[in-house]
């Protein structure tokens, strides 16, 4: 079984993009919404937070968590696997959505730390959309241009989007968010061609077809949670340990719990998912 960790409702992009990849695996996700949004909290209390959820992954037999929410892997992964994952739990793994995002991009694995000559092209230049707190870590300018620095790597922080489609607002106000963010990083870019854009929040998918709207052509768009999926099934074929599946192996089946109001939740959910689905209190 492989855990999703999530502040909210936006690692279920994440979670439907694995099912469609995997339906023979089980999942078990979990969203953190008594304690969202993550935005809005210090740097600690994200990673006290994330530690808590991961925790408790594993304690329902989760031996490989996926921190699907860009906030909490920008602010904790590297700091739980390097720290206390060795200490406490060293026969599991933790992997982050930024990871993938960045091999992606640069065309470098994550084991490199520096540009190897043969990778340095011609400059691009990729502009980010993301969280406040995502663009406050600078995880993915820091890690793009470490592999490649010739990508000039743009960001604009969109504070009051992700909250705004876990409310379900009206397209109308979506649309007007997502104008303003492209505005704000077009005007970063003072002049300079975008060749493409991140969009770094698991909740901006769901938006995806205004941003293709309100950017200009032609841009390519990079979809997480497709990245994501493929990154997994990368790892596992590295990993056998974590990918035993019996060929025979009937449908897998995924189990939703959360922090929040379980009624509530699930019926946001849905949105997500495209589905129906239940949640129960963790």
């Amino acid at each position: 079984m492989i855990g999703l960790f999530d502040s909210g409702h936006g690692g279920l992009t994440v979670q439907r993009a694995l099912e469609a990849r995997f339906p023979q695996r089980d999942f078990l996700y979990l969203g953190d919404h008594g304690h969202a949004p993550y935005g809005r909290r210090s740097a600690e209390e994200v990673l006290s937070l994330t530690r808590d959820g991961v925790a408790r992954l594993f304690a329902e037999g989760c031996r490989l968590v996926v921190i699907a929410c860009n906030s909490a892997a920008a602010i904790a992964l590297r700091r739980l696997q390097q720290d206390w994952l060795a200490r406490h739990y060293p026969e599991h793994r933790i992997l982050g959505v930024v990871v993938p995002v960045v091999e992606a991009v640069t065309q470098v694995p994550w084991s490199v730390q520096s540009a190897p000559p043969e990778h340095v092209g011609a400059p691009i230049t990729v502009g980010v959309f993301a969280t406040r707190h995502t663009v406050r870590s600078d995880a993915f300018r820091i890690e793009i241009r470490k592999r490649a620095p010739q990508i000039d790597v743009i960001q604009q922080a969109c504070p009051g989007l992700a909250g705004a489609i876990e409310a379900n607002a009206a397209e109308t106000r979506l649309a007007a968010e997502v104008r303003e963010a492209v505005a704000g990083l077009t005007k970063r870019l003072n002049g300079r061609r975008l060749d493409a854009v991140i969009l770094g929040c698991t909740h901006y998918p769901l938006v995806g077809p205004l941003f293709q709207r309100a950017l200009p052509s032609p841009v390519k768009m990079l979809s997480q949670p497709d990245l994501v999926a493929d990154s997994l099934a990368n790892y596992l074929k590295r990993h056998p340990e974590f990918d035993a599946l019996s060929p025979a192996r009937s449908p897998g089946s995924t189990r939703f719990l959360t922090t929040g109001d379980p009624e509530v939740v699930g019926r946001i959910a849905q949105r997500f998912l495209g589905h129906p689905v239940v949640f129960r209190a963790a």
